[in-house]
């Protein structure tokens, strides 16, 4: 099964965005392990006292200061047995419970000049006391307290104290990334996408074709480097196929030469009409070969043609050979000229090679036409048996023949398509009992 082909940039976004919340992450709990150990560890507590203090703390009929044993006050008294506080008002007011440490003693007075202290390193005890504010009913109180049991987790109190920076922080910037990476994968990978859109342009036939090494990323250059040496291998091996095709073409001109004369001067003969035949065939097959490798290098593909006048000439050369052969051959054309720009040597080839084809494949008998339409197609019909729905496309391949005994060497089509590629044009085939039909698009 073919795996869907993973995208780079989203495999991007998404490693960059677990790096970021790694970093993050581990940015954040560093922060929140050093607190933990700088901090007092009575920061977890103070969390918990504020509340419940809040809730505790009240102003009885007389104004005076008092607390109430809430539930939750006390269990936290429960839970921590040498838990001490003094809850003082802003005016001085206060009260106290459990055993204030002799080294606090002094410090109660004067526990609501303080809104926050952290307190430790008396020679007297080792005990560490915090003073925290807290809002309640009776106003604003500071809360002097030590003696916890410990089981609070100070780093989890940081954790959640600085999720207002790092939640935020998340959830702008990983929508973030998610919008801004592909967009600066797309952009640095433009080149590359340039070269993607050159390779596919890239034909076997037009010669010199490279993928361009401007603009792309330093990684990729070394592929695209590599790419272009197998161009140029390829290349390398495919003009020396052809100078040897167009070699062997030229050499045996001259035998097939020779031996044309030497049966035209024989006694005539049954014999005689079967060899001049088979030279004939060779002869062509020769020159179509010759055809095919020089069509590679056609350079007048910019000069201005009629296709009206060329599709004439050729109905009028080959009208001969058609009416010999036991055809009728018709043309006309919707237009009295039709010119593109083209190649004035390969266009009649490729439009004489169509009617070549219908003579020979025509089943000697019925009409061959030829047209051109007002759009400039030229479209050659003949009314033979027609060729099998899954042969239509394989009769543009080189060599390939319907019938194996058919007359010609299988080039002729191939080189019309050929030469209606290089003018970036097509060429459609429909053919059924009744006839074939071909057309070319210039």
């Amino acid at each position: 099964m073919n795996k869907k082909r993973a995208s780079l940039r989203w495999r991007l976004t998404r490693q960059f965005s677990f790096i970021f919340a790694a970093v993050v992450a581990t940015v954040i709990i560093g922060l929140c392990i050093y607190g933990a150990m700088t901090l007092s560890p009575n920061v977890a507590m103070a969390r918990t006292i504020g509340p419940i203090m809040a809730e505790a703390v009240a102003q009885d009929a007389h104004g005076r200061l008092e607390i109430t044993e809430t539930p939750r006050l006390m269990a936290l008294k429960q839970k921590n047995p040498n838990l001490w506080y003094v809850v003082a008002t802003t005016d001085g007011t206060y009260r106290t419970y459990g055993g204030v440490p002799v080294s606090y003693v002094q410090l109660v007075p004067l526990v609501h000049l303080f809104r926050e202290a952290d307190i430790r390193g008396s020679a007297d005890t080792a005990e560490i006391a915090s003073i925290y504010t807290a809002q309640t009913t009776a106003g604003e109180v500071r809360i002097l307290f030590g003696g916890g049991s410990g089981e609070y987790w100070p780093f989890l109190t940081i954790l959640l104290a600085t999720n207002p920076i790092y939640v935020p922080l998340l959830a702008l910037a990983l929508p973030a990334i998610f919008f801004a990476v592909p967009r600066i994968v797309r952009s640095a990978l433009a080149g590359v996408s340039e070269v993607a859109r050159k390779a596919s342009e890239i034909e076997p036939r037009r010669h010199g074709a490279r993928l361009p090494t401007e603009g792309i990323p330093s990684e990729v250059a070394p592929l695209v480097v590599a790419f272009n040496g197998v161009l140029d291998r390829l290349e390398h091996e495919f003009q020396k196929r052809q100078r040897f095709l167009i070699d062997a073409a030229h050499e045996l001109r001259t035998p097939i030469a020779i031996m044309q004369t030497r049966i035209e001067g024989m006694s005539g003969g049954q014999d005689r009409r079967r060899l001049l035949d088979d030279v004939a065939r060779l002869g062509e097959t020769a020159e179509q070969l010759l055809d095919f490798e020089r069509n590679d290098q056609a350079s007048d593909l910019h000069e201005t043609v009629d296709l009206v006048d060329i599709a004439r000439t050729v109905v009028a050369d080959l009208a001969p050979l058609a009416i010999a052969e036991g055809y009728e051959i018709s043309f006309e054309s919707e237009v009295d000229k039709f010119e593109r720009l083209g190649s004035p040597s390969a266009l009649p080839r490729a439009v004489s090679n169509l009617v070549r084809n219908a003579i020979d494949h025509g089943e000697n008998a019925g009409m061959i036409s030829v047209s051109v339409s007002e759009s400039g197609q030229v479209v050659v019909a003949d009314q033979g048996h027609g060729i099998p729905h899954d042969q239509q496309e394989l009769v543009f391949e080189p060599f390939y023949r319907v019938t194996p005994r058919s007359k010609g060497a299988g080039l002729g089509l191939s080189l019309v398509k050929q030469i209606v590629t290089n003018h970036r044009g097509q060429v459609t085939i429909e053919s059924n009992s009744t006839g074939t039909r071909v057309t070319i698009q210039i």
